[in-house]
């Protein structure tokens, strides 16, 4: 089989990709000029860095403050005020920036919204859709370190989030979560019946670390590796063609290797960052180029016929995802 020969397109949210390869949300997309190059390097999406809730917070607050210091003056003194825009820096340079992606290129552009609540910026994944993004990326960035909160209670903010943005757009919507769930299968299921698109698993907290001299807090970011793919590996393949949802795969993805199996396991799109923070952007067209030898040398024709190959629908040993394999590793 030709190199030639081999189909890679896929379909993530409902949008038609040229190959399964997606830009994940980091710095690089914050420069239009990087968005291009991902474009020429081969990517079939990219996902702009995020817009965060604190942002849009921070946003307002200063609006109101702005409206308090001349609610005692007389009403000429309104003509002074900063237009919108004045006080919008932070928001409306995401827009732009959005805007001028989605128009420099010809593959889809993803907003990317990070938020923990679904109170105070509502309006923001509707001027994401008008400043055209393809679609939205919901990041549900909430660690629910109260030990007063129930997991019925935190599966609802999840769910209050994602019901206030499917309010407000009508492109897809793939909410990006972390795996610590009490039945990661059945809030999949409670997410796609509140009108979720996809999902993208999974979310990496940073989680901090302790200088021991200074007895400090230190924040603590280090990229992801190739090891960690095999807890979004597993959910994937239990979750492939068993959920209404696309999936896409991110997490750890370096090489090749990591792309083929999450499209093995199920993953209808593979995202990544890390390898291209780590090796620069141009580093897409390495994937996509050991993506399809794998698939020559397996003689695969295209990725919807690899898609699933070994997810749980597909296993000769379906116990090999559960209880029973974990024995034998531990006879082993």
């Amino acid at each position: 089989m030709s190199d030639s020969s081999i189909d890679l397109t896929t379909t993530y949210l409902s949008l038609e990709l040229k190959n399964p390869l997606i830009v994940s949300a980091s710095p690089l997309s914050e420069q239009v000029a990087n968005v291009r190059r991902m474009e020429d390097a081969g990517a079939s999406a990219v996902v702009m860095y995020s817009l965060f809730e604190e942002q849009l917070r921070t946003e307002r607050a200063a609006a109101e403050i702005l409206v308090d210091q001349g609610s005692e003056s007389f009403s000429e003194a309104l003509g002074y005020f900063p237009v919108r825009e004045a006080y919008h820096a932070g928001p409306a340079r995401y827009l732009d920036t959005l805007r001028a992606a989605a128009e420099a290129t010809d593959i889809p552009i993803i907003a990317s919204l990070n938020c923990e609540t679904e109170e105070g910026w509502s309006e923001y994944p509707g001027l994401m859709q008008q400043a055209g993004a393809a679609a939205l990326e919901l990041n549900v960035y909430f660690i629910p370190a109260d030990g007063h909160l129930s997991g019925e209670e935190v599966e609802q903010r999840y769910l209050r989030i994602l019901e206030t943005v499917k309010r407000a757009v009508s492109i897809p919507v793939a909410i990006k979560l972390n795996p610590y769930f009490s039945s990661f299968g059945h809030m999949a299921r409670r997410l796609a019946a509140a009108g979720a698109d996809g999902l993208v698993l999974f979310n990496r907290f940073y989680q901090p670390d302790f200088d021991l001299d200074k007895l400090e807090v230190l924040p603590n970011l280090d990229l992801s590796t190739p090891g960690e793919i095999r807890l979004s590996l597993l959910w994937l393949a239990a979750l492939h063609q068993r959920v209404p949802l696309s999936l896409a795969a991110s997490t750890g993805v370096h090489g090749g290797a990591e792309v083929v199996k999450y499209l093995l396991a199920g993953a209808d799109a593979v995202m990544s960052a890390s390898a291209l923070l780590k090796h620069g952007i141009g580093h897409l067209g390495t994937l996509l180029s050991e993506l399809r030898s794998w698939m020559e040398r397996r003689e695969y024709a295209s990725v919807a016929q690899m898609k699933g190959a070994m997810s749980l629908k597909n296993a000769a040993d379906p116990s090999a995802f559960g209880r029973a394999n974990y024995i034998r590793i531990l006879e082993g």
